[in-house]
């Protein structure tokens, strides 16, 4: 998979698929795939939990028990699940249990939300693949999708609209797409 110079902005496929991971905070989540080409469109928002459409304040008080998640919408001629699920591990820290650097409770799990018992079967296969690349254990849930409850409309594309002006943006989402060889 290569990096294009600029986010996703491709005309909408005949066939496209989808996939729901989670990785920490769901603007990091975004940023990074906005740069894979075949990604048509990524929301984020948030799955795994019990409570019905959840707001973002719910979910930051950790006991709705979902995860910020992102949904990516994706042209499987251009992208495999496969290639999406790489990207996935080299993302985040998936042996890190309930947090992703000072973001810290079980809305920032890492987690993968399947679709069919094919994408279990690919996920599951995956983890086992990138549990080489970690000294730890990979801690990363694996689960079928319930429900996706898109997050409110200010954390759509969160880093594109505001990498200029939110410090976070500027101290956790740019090196980290720098050392993705995403951003320079």
């Amino acid at each position: 998979m290569n990096a294009t110079p600029s986010p996703t902005s491709s005309p909408v496929p005949q066939k496209t698929a989808t996939a729901i991971f989670g990785g920490g905070c769901f603007w990091c989540m975004d940023a990074v795939y906005q740069y894979v080409p075949g990604v048509i469109k990524i929301a984020s928002g948030f799955a795994g939990g019990l409570t019905d459409h959840p707001t973002y304040e719910q979910v930051c008080t950790g006991r709705t028990g979902h995860a910020e998640v992102i949904q990516l919408t994706y042209d499987p001629s251009k992208v495999s699940y496969h290639q999406l699920l790489d990207l996935f591990w080299k993302a985040h820290d998936p042996t890190s249990l309930n947090r992703q650097g000072a973001d810290q409770g079980t809305q920032y799990r890492s987690i993968i939300l399947t679709s069919t018992p094919e994408e279990m079967a690919q996920a599951e296969a995956s983890k086992k693949k990138a549990q080489a690349q970690f000294p730890d254990l990979i801690v990363t849930e694996i689960v079928p999708l319930k429900t996706f409850y898109p997050a409110e409309q200010y954390h759509q594309d969160y880093y594109q609209n505001n990498k200029d002006k939110n410090p976070y943006c500027q101290v956790v989402i740019a090196p980290k797409l720098k050392k993705l060889g995403l951003e320079k």
